[in-house]
């Protein structure tokens, strides 16, 4: 009897080690250069910026607003003072690719200095928050100083860490692994924010100042925490890399080496524009399910869940098919086009109101997304030089940020004054509705979708062939 059950079990083991690489994406991540308990370690570094992202846009902006009574138009100058050091990603990356040092780390240093300054600004924020609500002695123009500066070294310290993470990453894996470290990392990135947002809910539901200060002050500890486990021992030292006599490039002729040809600055455009293009609707998902289609708070939860879901299926289903092989750009293109199937769906919801016709329009928005921003930075990191590989994913991350704050901004923006000129009857009686506004900022991310086509196509072309339309060279026909 204990004959056969062994012989079942090992044939069991034999079956789970066939099927699982084929469920589990990231079972074949690791390599003898990296294992698996080490890259995870390392991935530590995304969850602490998941959790400042949730902090400060999640959790703070409500608290904010509603528990400590400041101005709305305040709450998002505070917000989007981090995206103020989105640009410098680039050169914090080119300083971790170029620094001198008799210690011999490269990207330590840098890893170490952002986590400090997250610390510091979530360390004095709770304080910041206080004084600016005006419930203290102080003048409340401390209080606004101390919070912007607050957000301010939250962002430099979460912008310097992913950044010099990320090189991190690319530095200790092998080329052949790289599509499937970055989706683990997205995931990562992912799972911290729906951790961190599940968390924070949990320990502000009586809502108090004293808890505040205890709940911000505990991430600022966690941030520590985790990402000095995450660089622990990480980084090999190696005085000749970081020797303080060696010839090192400026900043200034390392970008023109980099943004030499059409071609940079194209697969520049074209992560821009799309990044607008899929970021626009950010913060307008919820309130269109809850306004336009009558959605209650749980059902407009439960979509934005779908849309993680969504972008978690876009992760793990780029890194399958990079893994083996596909084209970055091509399968970039895919997910352009998966979010002009998405937008239209999400369009079309409001006048059959049909919440399953959101729901998938909402799901394929983060299928999309995940598939465009997997493609992007793996293309990235497969370009870049050797002794580049900090700045080219500094300039990747700086434009990725910078657009995708600045179209948070200008979807809200749009939807706000087109709602206002509808209901005044400035767009005539047709118009007169609520999804007005909405339907707006989506036709324009639609467009914005197909000048990403356009500006991926000719990056997707197969070496050697001198003319392929943008269509083809997503499905060729001989495929």
């Amino acid at each position: 009897m204990s004959g056969a059950v062994t012989r079942l079990n090992q044939r069991l083991a034999r079956n789970w080690g066939k099927v699982g690489p084929a469920f589990l994406p990231f079972a074949d991540v690791a390599s003898d250069a990296m294992p698996m308990r080490r890259l995870l370690r390392l991935s530590l570094f995304q969850v602490t910026v998941g959790m400042a992202v949730v902090l400060m846009i999640g959790t703070l902006n409500r608290v904010m607003i509603v528990e400590l009574g400041v101005p709305a138009w305040l709450v998002a100058v505070m917000i989007s003072l981090p995206l103020v050091f989105a640009p410098f990603r680039a050169v914090v990356g080119f300083k971790s690719d170029t620094h001198r040092s008799v210690l011999g780390w490269r990207r330590v240093p840098y890893l170490w200095m952002g986590t400090l300054i997250q610390f510091g600004g979530l360390a004095i924020m709770p304080f910041a928050l206080i004084v600016l609500s005006g419930d203290s002695n102080g003048p409340i123009i401390i209080g606004q100083a101390a919070a912007g500066l607050a957000f301010l070294l939250v962002g430099a310290g979460l912008h310097t860490t992913q950044t010099v993470g990320l090189a991190l990453a690319t530095d200790l894996s092998p080329p052949e692994t790289h599509p499937k470290v970055v989706a683990l990392l997205c995931m990562m990135l992912l799972l911290g924010m729906i951790a961190s947002a599940l968390l924070f809910g949990a320990l502000l539901a009586h809502f108090s100042e004293l808890r505040l200060i205890q709940v911000v002050q505990g991430s600022a500890v966690a941030t520590m925490v985790l990402n000095g486990i995450a660089l622990w021992k990480q980084e090999a030292r190696d005085p000749s890399r970081t020797r303080p006599d060696r010839a090192a490039p400026r900043f200034a002729e390392t970008w023109r080496d980099f943004n030499r040809g059409a071609r940079a600055r194209r697969r520049l455009v074209a992560l821009g524009v799309g990044t607008v293009a899929f970021s626009m609707q950010d913060i307008l998902l919820e309130p269109y399910g809850g306004r336009v289609l009558g959605l209650p708070v749980g059902a407009t939860t439960a979509m934005t869940a779908l849309l993680a879901v969504g972008g978690l299926t876009g992760f793990a289903t780029a890194a399958r098919l990079l893994g083996r092989g596909t084209d970055p750009y091509r399968l970039a293109g895919v997910g352009a086009m998966a979010g002009l199937a998405a937008f239209s769906a999400v369009v079309f919801a409001a006048p059959f109101q049909s919440a399953p016709l959101f729901a998938i329009g909402v799901t394929l928005i983060g299928l999309g997304a995940g598939l465009f921003a997997h493609c992007t930075l793996t293309a990235a990191m497969a370009t870049a030089q050797p002794g580049q590989i900090g700045l080219t994913l500094g300039i990747w991350g700086a434009v990725q940020a910078s657009a995708a704050g600045s179209a948070v901004a200008l979807g809200g923006l749009i939807r706000d004054g087109v709602s206002a000129l509808a209901e005044r009857g400035a767009l005539g009686p047709t118009l007169v509705a609520p999804a007005t506004g909405y339907v707006t900022v989506y036709a324009i991310e639609i467009a914005l979708l197909f000048a990403t086509l356009i500006a991926i196509g000719p990056l997707a072309r197969p070496a050697g062939r001198t003319r392929v339309s943008p269509v083809s060279s997503f499905f060729p026909l001989n495929s």
